[in-house]
């Protein structure tokens, strides 16, 4: 069997490149220490391993389907998600008084990635139950906690967030589902909703859907949207489940890829009575989900760099061991041939891979542990700093490495050829799970919007200047080694070219100009995650140049110097992008505005 991981990367960005030492000296995690959360991270691999690996390509090939009464899904899906709860990840990275073990973030975070890697369909239900559960935690009522919270996190009820409706997917101002106050003060919900992971299935008991809806005479707009817990089937005084709830599945989705997770139509209070609790205040709705979306993002970046390292490691394996064709300097064609790995391009695109792939975790490693230090950092002023790196990194995290992990998959697929292109192999069911990140949790193209509208003009630059800050730490640091000199430089003019460009585009906004400021935001999220990347490569290089003397063994000097190798195809391949996405920018181009719509 393929490992989908590699435990010594894992082992690198913990504790070389993140520090997590320092984070478990956060009076929050004492009581946890390097051997504790290294075991905890083996036990996933294990389990992953041995229950979530096995049958991803059974879940794949067939998934859930509905009969019109029930929806089944193979039996492997509930022995795996039953032997998740057991061991206790369900509720990890929650605190101690919820039966949790209270991990940092950093920990958690990996956690994620490991079972992301192994079969990311089914790991999506608890996935989303812990999001649901954070939700209730951090903006329910005691009560609440309570009757929905702990059920979940004990594994007997999913979770579920309900947000897109069919005529409404990103645009939440136009949701159509409506909430009426009953005697008892909870709400008659009545609405549809659409795209909904885990949305309906047998896997537990209950199902906990949190459910947008805007109250009868609220304002208009994102500003009457409130937040409601509407479960499956009812819950009794006592805790325990009851009847019916007034949720009825419309049908499943057949999507592309993720076929593991269900994905749902729903209609709620469709002939009977669908009731809700409240979360929070009325109208507050959407800023308790982002709660959960910001955290949501960071775990879309996770997922999709798992998905892309799951194909690279596939792909370096069959690489290896795949004999085809002969050097260009050997003439004779009755030897023997070589492993594809030692052909040139094979070996192009799996140090690609590796540069999209190991960038990527590195990055989202360092948001979690970003957000460690924005909650539990003993320091005030660490904390707000962390806060206002975060919002500036956040659509980054999420939307880069939903583009250049999925080109990582697109990359396995033609190491392997035609055999890639076959279900015989998993490389191409890799690619169709990868093929959603883009899309959820805010479509890339609304990540774009989010970087240069709210994050970077929408509070005067003060967010850009604080990565910027970052940055050049790790630029003087480079500049006095020989063999990183030049990245520094490179990444020095590639910064130049984001506040060149960022004053173009904020001007021509403050001028009214602001659809045209605001046509390439794409491009210029791709200009921004492709010069944070090269940080964050940069940075690697760093600490494995400084740890390279010591290293012991050839495994250990290989691991290091493929870095290296990384770190110099970025700044070699990917950063000089940047130039020309800058120059698209600069130009204002109003091409994609004034161009009539009946000529496309």
């Amino acid at each position: 069997m393929t490992d989908f991981l590699n435990r010594r990367d894992i082992a690198f960005n913990l504790h070389e490149l993140h520090a997590l030492d320092e984070v478990l000296g956060y009076p929050r995690y004492q009581q946890h220490d390097r051997a504790s959360c290294d075991a905890i991270i083996e036990a996933a691999h294990t389990l992953a391993s041995e229950h979530f690996y096995p049958h991803a390509t059974k879940s794949d090939a067939k998934e859930p389907h509905f009969d019109g009464a029930t929806v089944h899904i193979i039996p492997e899906v509930k022995a795996a998600l039953n032997a998740y709860v057991e061991a206790g990840f369900l509720s990890a990275s929650f605190d101690t008084e919820y039966g949790g073990l209270q991990l940092p973030v950093l920990v958690s975070t990996v956690l994620g990635f490991v079972f992301s890697a192994a079969n990311v369909g089914t790991a999506g239900y608890p996935f989303l139950t812990g999001a649901a559960a954070n939700l209730v935690r951090a903006h329910g009522s005691a009560a609440q906690r309570e009757r929905f919270m702990l059920p979940m996190l004990a594994g007997r009820w999913f979770g579920t967030m309900c947000l897109s409706e069919p005529t409404a997917g990103s645009s939440l101002a136009d949701i159509k589902t409506r909430a009426s106050q009953r005697a008892d003060g909870r709400y008659n919900i009545v609405g549809n909703k659409m795209w909904i992971s885990g949305g309906e299935h047998e896997l537990t008991e209950n199902i906990v859907h949190l459910v947008l809806a805007k109250i009868e005479g609220a304002p208009a707009g994102v500003k009457g949207i409130s937040l409601f817990i509407v479960p499956k089937k009812q819950v009794n005084a006592d805790g325990s489940v009851g009847a019916g709830n007034g949720v009825r599945l419309i049908g499943l989705n057949h999507k592309m890829g993720y076929r593991g997770t269900t994905n749902a139509a729903l209609a709620f209070g469709d002939g009977e009575d669908c009731i809700g609790e409240i979360v929070g205040e009325p109208h507050k709705g959407l800023a308790y989900m982002f709660h959960m979306m910001n955290e949501a993002r960071i775990s879309v970046g996770i997922g999709a760099t798992a998905i892309g390292t799951a194909g690279y490691r596939y792909a370096i394996e069959y690489t290896r061991s795949r004999p085809q064709g002969r050097s260009l300097s050997n003439k004779d064609p009755a030897s023997a041939p070589l492993p594809i790995i030692a052909h040139a391009d094979v070996r192009r695109m799996l140090l690609q891979q590796k540069a999209y792939v190991e960038g990527a975790l590195s990055l989202g490693l360092y948001c979690a542990r970003l957000v460690d230090e924005q909650q539990a950092h003993p320091d005030a002023t660490r904390r707000q700093q962390a806060h206002t790196l975060l919002e500036v990194l956040t659509p980054i995290v999420k939307a880069w490495p939903s583009d250049y992990c999925l080109k990582a998959n697109e990359l396995a697929l033609q190491c392997l050829g035609g055999y890639g292109y076959t279900r015989d192999y998993p490389v191409e069911r890799l690619y169709r799970d990868n093929r959603l990140n883009p899309i959820h949790e805010g479509t890339n193209g609304i990540q774009g919007l989010d970087l240069l509208g709210r994050k970077v003009l929408g509070d005067g630059g003060a967010g850009m200047k604080a990565v910027f800050a970052q940055m050049q730490q790790t630029i003087t640091q480079a500049q006095s080694r020989p063999g990183l000199a030049q990245s520094a430089a490179d990444l020095a003019a590639a910064m130049q070219r984001i506040v060149a460009v960022t004053t173009t585009l904020g001007m021509a906004a403050a001028k009214g100009q602001v659809e045209l400021a605001f046509a390439h935001t794409d491009t210029y999220l791709q200009l921004f995650g492709h010069t944070v990347l090269a940080w964050i490569w940069l940075k690697a290089a760093l600490v494995a140049e400084a740890a390279l003397p010591a290293a012991i063994g050839e495994s250990e000097r290989a691991f290091y110097g493929g870095k290296f190798a990384a770190c110099h195809f970025f700044y070699l391949y990917e950063l000089p992008k940047t130039a020309a996405w800058a120059d698209l920018l600069a130009k204002l181009d109003g091409a994609v505005l004034t161009l009539d719509i009946e000529g496309l």
